[in-house]
């Protein structure tokens, strides 16, 4: 093959994945893979496996759906798409097949858009798929425009907290739940929703070392205002708040966490589970744990056996956290 007619390797990849769901591996709804698995698979930077990936949802063979990833598309067209690297693609150094990205047809570039396609990347396929490469091949610009707008990556995940956390609001003053625990709650639920819809957030800072941008601090004003008047010095009223949020971090890290290990496995956390039945059986009956054998023992009798749901973790955290905090809140503000 010349140099003059070598695909592109975004274009093979693109070529192979159509090939997969024409012969039938992949049917609709199923997964295809990740942009990590795609980089290690075809051994290509993740910039390259975006911009595949790109061609395939601007055609319709694929859709982006929020932390299941990319899926093959119900209206997606692959007939006679399907050539490799010897096919129909090989045979034209053409422009690839995305009319509707080009320059003359795409909307103008800005700082919302970019901000928009990083978050909806990170959404898909989390923060390690992230790349300022990559965003401009989900927009369709050259590699280095977005630079004219974010200096860095580092830059664009900042704008892109602060755009998710700025999503939800709150009631106005004086409207809104009544007595600082609803207050509480309200903004509880309110990051927990948030952590639910990107749960990349959960992996940008650690307690120490805060996310400081003004669409995080509306979430710390609210439940500050709530615990304020009560009595309370300001080290322990800060640190209520922290423990709050510390608690909507720490189990919405999971969120995240379960994401890469489906995408780069793809396995489900019960198939990962399953896969081990014999290791969970082997503790159990090892002598050693007798607490431990005894639930699951529990588990295995019931329908289902045990399963894990952190928003009932949350929710029943959130209850233990508040009455334990309860009389140190109520007793200051009696004194």
């Amino acid at each position: 093959m010349t140099k003059a007619t070598e695909v592109p390797p975004y274009l093979r990849i693109v070529a192979g994945i159509r090939r997969r769901i024409a012969e039938g591996e992949l049917g609709i709804g199923d997964p295809v893979p990740s942009t990590r698995r795609i980089a290690r698979e075809w051994g290509v930077a993740l910039a390259t496996a975006t911009k595949a990936l790109t061609v395939l949802r601007l055609e319709g063979v694929v859709e982006t759906r929020p932390r299941v990833g990319t899926v093959v598309a119900g209206g997606g067209r692959v007939e006679g798409r399907d050539a490799g690297a010897s096919g129909a693609f090989a045979a034209s150094s053409g422009p690839a097949p995305v009319s509707s990205s080009t320059p003359s047809s795409a909307p103008e570039l800005s700082l919302e858009r970019i901000v928009r396609a990083g978050i909806e990347i990170a959404d898909a396929e989390g923060l390690a798929a992230l790349s300022m490469r990559g965003v401009a091949a989900r927009l369709g610009v050259g590699a280095m425009s977005t630079y004219r707008y974010v200096p860095s990556k580092d830059d664009l995940v900042q704008l892109m907290a602060d755009a998710a956390f700025a999503e939800e609001g709150y009631p106005a003053p004086g409207e809104g739940p009544e007595g600082w625990r609803a207050r509480v709650e309200l903004g509880a639920r309110t990051l927990w929703v948030l952590h639910r819809r990107h749960p990349w957030l959960a992996q940008l800072a650690s307690l120490t070392r805060p996310l400081l941008v003004p669409g995080l601090m509306v979430h710390a004003e609210w439940v500050l205002g709530a615990l304020d008047g009560h009595g309370l010095d300001p080290v322990t009223l800060f640190d209520i708040h922290v423990l709050v949020y510390s608690h909507v971090q720490g189990l919405a890290a999971h969120l995240e966490r379960e994401a890469h290990a489906q995408g780069d496995t793809g396995q489900s956390d019960q198939e990962w589970m399953d896969q081990r039945a014999s290791a969970v059986r082997a503790l159990a009956e090892s002598g050693r744990f007798p607490t431990f054998a005894g639930l699951v023992r529990e588990f295995e009798a019931l329908e289902g056996g045990y399963d894990l749901r952190l928003d009932a973790l949350f929710e029943s955290g959130l209850t233990a956290l508040l009455d334990g905090l309860a009389p140190v809140v109520e007793r200051r503000r009696k004194l």
